[in-house]
């Protein structure tokens, strides 16, 4: 019988002996044949879970520093060859009401199913008999299961409050016993390294990589070192520094409580240090395939980075190149022809191994076309693999058979032959074991040291988050709490007084408009409140916790918001009642049948009401999305001056000269808080910025109708508009390219075979730039008007530029870590016909880093623009990830495979599938975002990068929150741009970030609007200040929506924010100076809230 039909068999087992409790003698006698049918090594494994021996099942090799033959086995071999006596056990176990017996089954088998992608019925079981037997103890080993599968499918507050409830508590969770106070280490040390995990797939590396490194030293502090937890942290610490920026490893590396010496040696520079640890992690598990594929995976992406890295020397290069590709095929060869991949994340991390092995020996200078069949056989794979994630278990088997032997097609075209085996139980190479164990010092006092850094945080997540259990009544603060009652749901809050918005709040009791959306299993509701349970009842998910492809509706939103705050171009301040006939039939007609299944009624639900109801939520999609041309990308550059004559041509990236100072946040960021910069300097200008004068005048805008409205929305015109567009007559002259077909396997002849053709200019002038973040501050002053004013037209043309003579007197700016500031070209410019087809020389730009004013020159078109016309197909791309911090692009070689639409569309933009190879978390959904109409690339890109911008931003403000002990913590999840690729050419384009479950609300819109039912809008409100005082008066980051809580303590995800600034021109959505009155005098208002006055920001008046 199938291992899904067993877990299925046991869970109606397990909900049939809660409704009848009765044990017959033939159930009794069934369990006991069923445990006598055991190998003796399984019975003695059940009897020591039973008995609480360890808090995770160990490996024989884990804790043992000399490993003997016998010991170079895993536990999933022994569970998968006698999984179906242990289900049958279990279903028994549950029949015969012998809980212990049960949860220690579950207990067991727990890693091999999570591998095996079926978590989530297996921790459905487990929940069930938790009611069942409330005195059963749950190994931490499930809880954390559970918190993994909260992260895998989107619900990051769960998993954090989980998490930050095992830290704080040292563990404790129900009534497990912890034989030694090692074992509590242990349990704090995995749930800070998942943490880390949440940080990383947030983009937060600096404090990713903080946590991480504070789990390694709480697994070498352990009596016996843990090898696999080593292991683990290592793989997942080179992760994070590959994506991490010079600044924050710098800061990483020289802070003095991380001794990154002693364990990784002098290696100075980010990607060789990430390569080393990769490596060090790859010898830690050597002995089980999955770790070896994992980590070599990883260690052959920082040697790949490094390679097209600046201050990589052209004479190791092609050395470099080389130890990559003795990495992917290390771990390719973990499984041989023939052999069972289970496991979604293995087979993720085989095609990403197999397409980086092709691309490696691509620039190595393999045969075109070898290289070329390869890449093909990739995408069929990776289009099998997002068949495989959403398929039944039947079709699974067949699609895994598929993948395997595509991965076989490009080891036997790129020569991954099998090396010679010294050690017979290991899957490493001898290369690797000239790696020594690193000598070091890490201690449990050092532990404890490096968690009490963490201890506010945790402890306010658990203040604002406990509840007590339903089965025992314990007080949140008792010894014997069980883990299951903390109070993670997203419920609504109920406010006494009526919110403080300009629109009537829709509210309906009618039981009728709860909507299910397509796709949606649900399970039985159970009477019990543990939250727990809300994902379980809610979401059909896939067994590692990814949501399925239906499952979005109260999901990953396109503008699906509150409608209290409605997005808009303007804002006149009337309500609905005041439209007329033809809008507010239009607008209700959008409210009622919505576009898809996932536009209409939606309702936030509460799983801690024990009597079934739920509390209603009316979710609208909102009216307008903020972009309706082309405009908007203009608000972030100031620099791009549309070609004439016989500059028309567009140059490659290697060709392109900085016109004018950046505009890039580096020069007013530091590692200072808000605080400081004021102690330091009374007289900054953050603080005493005050507002041009015209901002201060009555009539200081007019609103009129768009050209092209259908009069369901407005848009703001300023008086400091140069002239209207309306008196513009503007000619459309675009050409629409790129609009995808079956992809053509052209030559991709930019690909030269010899590798150092062209040497990257020496970095020695920006080593200590890039090592150092204080030498990067741009040197010139930055005044308001260090930019060049576009003045655009209705379609987004700009039609001439207003440069100020101080502008013009201004030395131009050079990044000193852009590839292409520090290589410029004298070659002849690119064609505008071929100006999305991508030379050698770009690939190398984009791959060392290009600023961000650069890579907008080089692809910015007011013709050319791109579409996604085709669904469910794979491609090569490019994933490029942006810093705010250094503000430069690197992009990284992928393929990504574009699914289905998830039905939810906005006036501008839809939400598509995406899976792509270089995605942060592997077992994690990513919502691609592609507009309705053709834009040009830099729209795309100007999305990615104002989101990123915001996010440097609010991660300034949680410093300011945490010096005053408050521990409410804001997010912008991070966006990147996939640059989508028919041979060399950019055929298209989205942006990307990763899929949040839970219930999408909007706090505030673009104009005055706020949604106070939340208490989250307070602090997005101080947010909001904050931001105006930290850029000088010149920025202020508004329409604020995502996932909150419902008390508005804890943790708050935010996505798609726009940003009133006087930095950069005016567009659609910057209101510019007007934008910041409307923040100022409205929306924040002349008095500041609580939070604004508990961080002693000055007053906004």
């Amino acid at each position: 019988m199938e291992v899904e039909d067993l877990l299925q068999e046991c869970l109606k087992a397990a909900e049939a002996s809660r409704l009848n409790p009765v044990v017959s003698a033939a159930m009794r006698m069934d369990y006991s044949s069923s445990r006598d049918l055991l190998c003796a090594e399984l019975a003695f494994l059940l009897q020591e879970a039973v008995e609480m021996k360890w808090p995770f099942v160990p490996e024989k090799w884990q804790y043992k520093k000399s490993v003997s033959f016998n010991d170079k086995t895993n536990l999933s071999d022994l569970i998968s060859k006698h999984l179906t006596q242990l289900l049958v056990l279990l279903k028994t176990s549950i029949m015969a009401q012998e809980g212990p017996s049960a949860m220690a089954v579950v207990f067991l088998v727990d890693r091999f199913i999570y591998w095996r992608d079926e978590s989530s019925q297996l921790l459905k079981i487990a929940k069930l008999l938790h009611h069942q037997h409330p005195d059963t103890p749950i190994a931490p080993q499930l809880v954390i299961r559970q918190a993994r599968v909260y992260v895998n499918s989107g619900r990051l507050q769960k998993a954090e409050y989980i998490l930050s409830s095992l830290i704080n508590n040292s563990g404790t969770t129900g009534c497990w016993v912890y034989h030694t106070d090692s074992d509590r280490v242990l349990i704090q040390a995995v749930s800070v390294q998942v943490r880390g995990v949440i940080l990383q797939k947030l983009g937060l590396w600096l404090q990713a990589a903080e946590l991480i490194w504070a789990s390694l030293v709480g697994f070498y502090s352990l009596p016996q070192p843990d090898k696999k937890g080593i292991g683990t942290s290592l793989g997942l610490l080179a992760n994070i520094m590959v994506s991490m920026n010079d600044g924050d490893f710098h800061t990483f590396r020289t802070n003095p409580v991380i001794d990154m010496k002693s364990l990784l040696g002098n290696t100075s520079h980010r990607l060789l240090s990430a390569a080393h640890a990769a490596k060090m992690a790859v010898v830690c598990g050597q002995y089980t395939p999955l770790y070896v594929l994992t980590n070599a995976t990883s260690q052959g992406t920082c040697l790949l980075s490094y390679c097209f890295s600046l201050e990589c020397p052209p004479s190791q290069r092609s050395s470099l190149l080389k130890q990559a590709r003795e990495a992917f095929a290390t771990g390719l060869l973990t499984k041989a022809e023939g052999d069972v991949v289970t496991s979604q994340q293995e087979l993720h991390t085989f095609l990403k191994a197999a397409y980086s092995i092709t691309v490696t020996h691509k620039w190595l200078g393999a045969p075109v076309e070898v290289v070329a069949t390869a890449s093909r056989a990739c995408q069929k794979a990776l289009t099998h693999f997002y068949d495989y994630c959403h398929a039944g278990p039947p079709e699974k088997e067949l699609l895994c058979t598929k993948i395997m032997r595509l991965v076989g097609q490009v080891k036997r075209l790129l020569c991954v032959d099998p090396f010679p085996e010294s050690d017979k139980g290991s899957f490493i190479p001898d290369s690797y074991r000239n790696v020594k164990d690193s000598s070091v010092d890490f201690t449990l006092e050092v532990f404890s040291k490096l968690m009490q850094r963490f201890k506010k945080h945790h402890e306010s997540l658990c203040r604002a988050t406990a509840r007590g259990c339903k089965q025992t009544e314990d007080e949140t603060n008792g010894a014997e709490l069980c883990l299951t009652a903390l109070g993670t749901t997203l419920e609504t809050l109920h406010t006494e007084s009526e919110a403080e918005v300009d629109e009537p709040q829709q509210r309906s009791s009618d039981s009728s408009y709860e909507h299910t959306p397509p796709g949606w299993d649900l399970c039985p509701t159970l009477e019990s409140s543990d939250p727990l349970s809300s994902s379980w009842q809610r979401l059909s998910v896939s067994s590692s916790g990814s949501p399925r492809s239906g499952s979005c509706s109260s999901g990953h939103g396109i503008k699906m918001c509150n409608q209290r705050c409605v997005t808009t171009d303007c804002d006149d301040g009337r309500s609905e009642s005041v439209l007329g006939p033809n809008d507010k039939k239009q607008t209700e007609q959008r409210h009622d049948s919505g576009v898809g299944s996932n536009v209409g009624p939606c309702h936030a639900t509460s799983s801690s009401s024990s009597s079934g109801d739920f509390e209603k939520f009316e979710m609208v999609q909102a009216e307008t999305e903020i972009l309706d041309t082309e405009e908007e990308w203009q608000a972030g550059v100031g620099v791009m001056q549309k070609p004439s004559g016989a500059e028309g041509a567009v140059h490659s990236l290697s060709q392109i000269a900085l016109q004018t100072s950046s505009s890039s946040l580096a020069g007013s960021f530091s590692s200072q808080s808000l605080l400081g910069k004021i102690a330091a300097d009374g007289n900054a200008p953050m603080c005493t910025k005050s507002l041009p004068s015209h901002q201060n005048k009555p009539g200081w805008g007019r609103i009129s109708e768009s050209l092209d409205s259908d009069g369901s929305f407005f848009i703001m015109e300023t008086d400091d508009s140069e002239d209207s567009p309306s008196d513009l007559n503007c000619t459309k002259n675009q050409r629409r390219v790129g609009a995808l077909s079956e992809p053509q396997h052209q030559k991709e002849h930019n690909i030269c075979p010899n590798f150092e053709i062209e040497p990257i200019k020496p970095a020695a002038d920006n080593s200590s730039a890039r090592s150092n973040p204080e030498l990067r501050a741009v040197t010139e002053t930055r005044t308001d008007d260090s930019f060049e004013v576009l003045e655009l037209s209705p379609d987004g043309h700009q039609l001439t530029a207003v440069t100020s003579a101080e502008t013009s007197a201004r030395p131009q700016r050079k990044s000193p870590l852009c590839y292409t500031c520090l290589n410029p070209s004298r070659s002849a410019p690119v064609p505008p016909d071929e100006q999305f087809l991508l030379s050698q020389r770009d690939y190398r730009a984009l791959l060392a880093g290009v600023c961000h004013q650069c890579l907008l020159k080089r692809l910015h078109s007011d013709e050319a623009k791109v579409k996604l016309n085709r669904e469910k197909t794979a491609h090569n791309a490019l994933h490029l990830k942006f810093s705010k911090a250094t503000d430069l692009w690197t992009a990284k070689e992928t393929c990504v495979y574009i699914g289905k639409s998830m039905n939810m569309k906005g006036s501008q933009r839809e939400a598509i599938w995406v899976n792509f190879l270089h995605q942060e978390e592997r077992l994690s959904s990513y919502v691609g975002k592609d507009y309705l109409k053709p834009r040009g690339i830099q729209v795309y890109l100007m999305d990615v990068e104002r989101q990123m911008t915001a996010q440097h931003y609010v991660t300034e403000f949680n410093k300011s929150l945490y010096e005053k002990d408050v521990m409410a913590q804001i997010f912008f999840i991070p966006s990147e741009a996939l640059l989508i690729l028919n041979g060399d050419e950019i055929v298209g384009c989205l942006t990307v970030e990763p899929y949040m479950l839970g219930n999408f609300v909007k706090l505030t819109n673009n104009t005055r609007k706020k949604d106070k039912t939340f208490q989250a809008t307070e602090y997005g409100l101080a947010f909001g200040h904050f931001t105006y005082l930290f850029s000088g008066g010149q920025e202020v980051v508004v329409d604020l929506q995502g996932w909150v809580t419902a008390n508005g303590k804890g943790l708050t995800y935010l996505t798609d924010p726009q940003i009133h600034s006087t930095r950069i021109p005016k567009g659609p959505a910057n209101f510019a100076a007007s934008g910041l009155r409307l923040f100022l005098e409205e929306q924040h208002g002349p008095e500041c809230n609580d939070i604004c006055q508990l961080l002693s920001l000055p007053p906004v008046a």
